[in-house]
């Protein structure tokens, strides 16, 4: 009877399970490919790191230049607190004085024994005492008055200065709010800069920071020519001829500044960042400027590239994220980025964005 049992059938035809057994080799011969290189980490080439540090430096930068604007706003809002509370302090003191004035009053009638100084001076026998001591007491009501006046009205203004500092408190919060928020912005991308340039080899990385180093960012115009090289060193220690003393003077402060590293947030003495730099160089001429690269660029003229004049400041990217002294020749003093000291550069290394002349 075994023998004659049919053989029992696939659920699959002949054609349809050769089928199957293809797309069941296929799958696992994509699973074995995606379980070696799906979870590949590919290696970036040292153009790719180069382009995306310079991406990353960039957005630091203005997340720096929304710090500082920040920052400043803070500062004032410090400041204006600071000056409502010593007012409150100063008014507390008046009002103290006043309300010991009153007290004096206070005690001498309760010493008198109450009595109502009309009453009293009706029961004088002398007119003329009569007629001087109503004078007198007349005088003092007006002065018990005008003490009153002067407590309520020193009450009010004391209650609208704790108002208006109460509100300048909670305005201060939210900008040191505002101000954590932008410095952790800042501090991730220049990590993530870092970690990049960590993947780098020791030579490639050299190969990056001599480039960066040698002439800003390595943009468009920064090549190590040799007599690129000697034009800046030219510009960095030879005469510039300035269209003024003023212009003159904020040159020669930055040129004093050559090598000092760049620190996000810093406007000197030891340390920049771009706008910090030509704020510095500015104020040493006897120019106030605003401390934001977008504040900056509405302080002055604005003057078109061909129009350029040692002194003048120039800006770049579209967001004016960055600004440098401009020297002539083509060049700039600037305080590029973390890692980049202040140095001479070309202009044409960053997108340029305009020009302001100041002073």
């Amino acid at each position: 009877m075994a023998a004659h049992r049919k053989p029992k059938q696939s659920p699959l035809g002949g054609q349809a399970a050769r089928t199957a057994a293809t797309l069941a080799l296929a799958s696992a011969a994509t699973a074995t490919v995606f379980e070696g290189s799906g979870h590949a980490d590919p290696r970036p080439t040292p153009a790719q790191v180069r382009a995306e540090v310079d991406r990353l430096y960039q957005e630091a930068e203005v997340a720096t230049e929304k710090y500082n604007a920040v920052k400043e706003r803070a500062t004032e809002a410090r400041g204006a607190l600071d000056r409502l509370r010593d007012e409150a302090a100063r008014r507390t003191e008046r009002l103290n004085t006043l309300r010991g004035g009153l007290g004096a009053i206070a005690t001498a009638q309760y010493r008198s024994g109450g009595l109502d100084p009309t009453m009293r001076l009706a029961l004088t026998s002398d007119p003329d005492q009569y007629l001087a001591r109503a004078a007198i007491a007349e005088r003092a009501g007006e002065r018990q008055a005008a003490a009153l006046g002067s407590v309520r009205r020193e009450l009010t203004g004391i209650g609208q200065l704790r108002a208006e500092s109460a509100r300048r408190l909670t305005e201060l919060r939210g900008h040191e709010a505002d101000l954590r928020r932008q410095e952790a912005a800042v501090r991730a991308k220049l990590g993530e800069a870092r970690a990049l340039l960590a993947r780098l080899t020791a030579e490639e990385r050299a190969r990056y920071e001599a480039a960066t180093t040698g002439s800003g960012r390595g943009g468009a115009g920064s090549s190590g020519a040799s007599g690129g090289r000697a034009d800046r060193d030219s510009l960095a220690r030879g005469p510039v001829t300035a269209p003024n003393a003023r212009a003159a003077q904020a040159i020669s402060f930055a040129r004093g500044q050559l090598g000092k590293p760049y620190v996000w947030g810093a406007t000197g003495p030891s340390a920049y960042d771009c706008s910090g730099l030509t704020q510095a160089a500015w104020r040493a001429a006897g120019v106030a400027l605003p401390r934001t690269t977008y504040t900056q660029i509405n302080a002055g003229q604005r003057v078109s590239r061909s129009e350029l004049a040692p002194g003048d400041l120039v800006f770049f990217y579209s967001g004016i994220s960055h600004v440098g002294l401009y020297i002539g020749g083509g060049q700039m003093i600037h305080a590029p980025r973390p890692g980049a000291p202040v140095r001479v550069a070309p202009i044409d290394e960053m997108p340029f964005a305009g020009a302001t002349r100041v002073g």
